[in-house]
Order: C-alpha cells, then structure tokens, then sequence
C-alpha cells in the first residue's frame, strides 16, 4: 500500500507544478519552462519515493514495467489506481488554486494544462497526429526508462536522466498536443475542466490515454531485442 500511496503523491506533484506551470505561467515560462517543470517534477521525486515505489508515477511507464516482467498485475493495477487519484486530486486543486486569483480569471482563461487536438491544439494538428506523436514521444520516454533502470551502473542517477527525457520530449510535443505521454496526468484535468462546463478535454482525452500505452508496449517490445547488453547483476 505504501507504493501506492507514494505513487499517488508522486503523480499529485507531476500534475500540479507541471500543469500548473502551463496554466499559470505559461505566457512567461513558454515551452521550454513548460517542459522543463515538467521535468524537474520528475528528478524531484525520483528522489523523494524512487526507494519506495520506483517513482512510476506515469501508467505508461508501469506499463512498460510490466509489459518488461518487472511488476506483477496486482501491483499494475495498483500504481494504476494510486497515479490516477493523484492526478484528479492535483488537478482539483490546481483549480481551486487559480479561481481563488481574481487577476487569472479563472480557470476559463487559464486552463488547466489539458492536453488536445483539433482546435484544442495550438498547431491544429489532426486527431491521428495527436495519436502518432504521443506514441513516439512515450515510447522514446519510457524506452530510456527500461534502459537507464536496467543496470545498477545507471540505475543511481536515472532520476536525471528520466527527468532531462521528460523535459525534451515535452519541448517538441507542446506545441502539437500539449504533451501528454502519461495518462493520468491527461485524465485529471481534463475531469476538472469538465467540471467547470469545458468537456472538449474529457473528450478527446482517450486518445491521451491508450496512445501512451501503446507507445510504452513499443518501447518494451523494442527494449526486449536489447535486452542481453544489459545485466542488473553489474
């Protein structure tokens, strides 16, 4: 339970300071402060409950995890449950935090750093774009995870690694779809927008979902061919 739990933690501070940084500062910060929020959410918890869960804190990559036979089902479905309550969790708080701001006007001005496509996007790229990128992107991502964590000689300073990996993936996927490669991220914001009269993000959030999957079953397919270089014995 406590993996878990910690997961829950670990995907409530990913989608408040990454989807906060989008909605709130956005306009300062742009694309490359986006990601790199993003990103630095991940180095920061890698740390904090990396020794206690693994720092997943993504289905996707529990996933891949799984799909690579380094987690059993129970625990799937576990992370699975705990990821997806701290991104709801942190996205209604997101919320709250940007109506309490008079001069944000309110989550209808800001958003929530939902992820879109169509006229959800800034580029308007296609619903099978969106598909195809968010592939790429979390199979590029997750496949750096499944390798830098499959040998103690990285495993110390994957966090980093997994973080930097995270802050360039988002920098090309920003513009295109808001960068998702991590369900639970997608679905919590786009609940609370819902919420607040805004389904278009509820929507079209199944694509935010299963694209990211697929990606993570490419990225262990892909990671099972390289498998014999690496050695967790090392």
């Amino acid at each position: 339970m406590k993996k878990y739990v910690a997961e829950a933690i670990g995907t409530f501070t990913l989608t408040l300071f990454g989807c906060g940084s989008a909605a709130i500062a956005g306009a300062t910060l742009g694309t490359l402060g986006i990601a790199f929020a993003f990103g630095l959410s991940i180095v920061a918890m890698a740390f904090a409950i990396g020794n206690v869960s693994g720092c997943h804190i993504n289905p996707a990559v529990t996933f891949g995890l799984y799909a690579d036979k380094r987690i059993s089902l129970k625990d799937l479905f576990g992370y699975w449950i705990g990821q997806f309550a701290g991104g709801i969790v942190a996205a209604f708080v997101l919320m709250l935090i940007i109506n309490s701001c008079d001069a944000l006007g309110g989550v209808a001005a800001t958003g929530l750093g939902t992820n879109g496509f169509g006229e959800a996007s800034t580029t308007g790229i296609s619903m099978a774009g969106a598909f195809a990128v968010e592939v790429i992107l979390t199979a590029v991502f997750v496949l750096t995870i499944l390798g830098v964590t499959a040998n103690e000689k990285t495993s110390s300073f994957a966090g980093i690694v997994i973080g930097l990996t995270l802050t360039f993936v988002h920098i090309m996927g920003i513009p295109l779809t808001g960068t998702s490669v991590n369900p639970a991220r997608s679905f919590g914001p786009a609940l609370a927008m819902a919420v607040q009269g805004n389904t278009l993000a509820l929507e079209q959030v199944w694509v935010f979902i299963f694209a990211p999957l697929v990606g993570a079953g490419i990225a262990a397919a892909i990671f099972a061919l390289f498998k014999g270089y690496y050695s967790t014995q090392e």
